[in-house]
């Protein structure tokens, strides 16, 4: 059996070796081998071993079938500073996998600059932290900027998502956009006024955690990978596309 190395990107960072494919994998991390044990996961495969930073030959030692034949589920290699040690080159395609097991594969496709007209976006960033921020930088100039080592805070890699947000001239008619702004009304406006109206604002951190309330139905274009330098995206489909190629998967996140 192959052996698959694989990037858990949130709600935990590791890399981890499995005889898995890529939805049975999804489908083991978010359901557990017992019942009882339910989480939803956004994982990439990655293209191969590469350098020598991880214990390739320690994966490929224990990363064999058991005694009766079937395949290992999963062999940690790290779980600490994983992304900033792998070339975005060798990342593929990225996995939305819901709580009940079912994974939506989101290939790398070109870049496309999402609608700007509102004069800010919300970026859920997953790894290798998980705030939610809100920004006047698009997705390429928020990459740069948080990727930028002559920055106070900065961090080498990141994937990161954009978000839909409340359509605050029709709130009624927002659409499924989740629990993720919750009661926080107020305070996301004072967010988004702050990097608004401040150019030397360009990011405000809405929530320092989100890893209960971020869910796969308020992402709006896509998932972000960069680092500082280039920017791969993996695009989210529309709910069209979700009905007519990925139905059961769009029930099982609340997106249809």
């Amino acid at each position: 059996m192959a052996v698959h190395y694989y990037l858990s990107v949130f709600p935990l960072e590791a890399l981890i070796a499995s005889q898995l494919e890529p939805r049975q994998f999804g489908s083991y991390m978010a359901t557990g081998s017992k019942r009882g044990f339910e989480e939803q996961l956004v994982f990439t495969e990655l293209k191969g071993e590469f350098g020598d930073h991880f214990d390739w030959e320690y994966a490929r030692k224990r990363c064999v079938p058991h005694p009766n034949g079937d395949p290992k589920h999963s062999v940690y290699l790290s779980v600490y500073r994983v992304l900033e040690h792998i070339p975005v080159e060798q990342l593929g395609s990225i996995y939305l996998t819901t709580r009940d097991g079912r994974s939506l594969e989101l290939a790398a496709s070109d870049y496309t600059p999402p609608d700007a007209s509102r004069g800010y976006y919300i970026y859920q960033e997953l790894c290798p932290i998980d705030p939610v921020v809100v920004s006047s930088l698009d997705p390429v100039a928020f990459a740069k900027n948080i990727c930028d080592a002559k920055n106070k805070i900065s961090v080498p890699k990141m994937i990161y998502a954009d978000l839909k947000v409340i359509d605050f001239s029709d709130e009624v008619n927002t659409g499924n956009i989740g629990k993720m702004y919750g009661k926080e009304r107020e305070h996301l406006l004072e967010c988004i006024n702050s990097v608004k109206k401040d150019p030397s604002k360009v990011t405000k951190t809405f929530t320092r955690t989100n890893v209960e309330s971020f869910s796969f139905q308020v992402i709006a274009n896509g998932i972000y990978v960069t680092d500082g330098k280039k920017v791969v995206t993996y695009k989210m489909p529309t709910v069209a596309q979700i009905k007519e190629k990925e139905y059961e998967w769009g029930r099982s996140a609340l997106i249809i």
